[in-house]
């Protein structure tokens, strides 16, 4: 009687599944189930990797944008780092002569004179 219960409790458990794998009739079944299921899974991936591959171009056409940007600026810097370098050299000329400073001093002093009267008529 035992062995009948393991025998019933065996077929319960591997009820469809024989030898050589599972019965030809439920294997059918099952593989056109399992098509169905990778037919979506691959349709959701071909989603999943055409917005990566949007996104991948979004963020290339972003850092070539950003990289042209800063070479520009880089540009600029340079430029304006040479002319406040002949600024600099202009006003060391300025200051070496005894008569230019006198005239520095001058504009200087219109300058901040015309500085505060704009500030108090605003």
């Amino acid at each position: 009687m035992n062995s009948r219960r393991e025998r019933n409790a065996r077929t319960a458990l591997f009820d469809g599944i024989e030898e050589g794998g599972i019965r030809a009739s439920s294997s059918y079944s099952s593989h056109e189930i399992d098509e169905q299921e990778n037919d979506r899974a691959i349709d959701g991936l071909q989603d999943r990797v055409s917005l990566l591959k949007r996104l991948s171009g979004d963020v290339h056409e972003e850092v070539e944008a950003h990289n042209s940007m800063l070479d520009r600026m880089g540009n600029d810097m340079d430029a304006s780092r040479g002319v406040l370098s002949g600024t600099m050299d202009k006003f060391k000329m300025v200051f070496e002569t005894k008569s230019s400073r006198n005239m520095f001093t001058l504009v200087a002093s219109f300058v901040v004179i015309f500085l505060i009267i704009y500030y108090l008529t605003r």
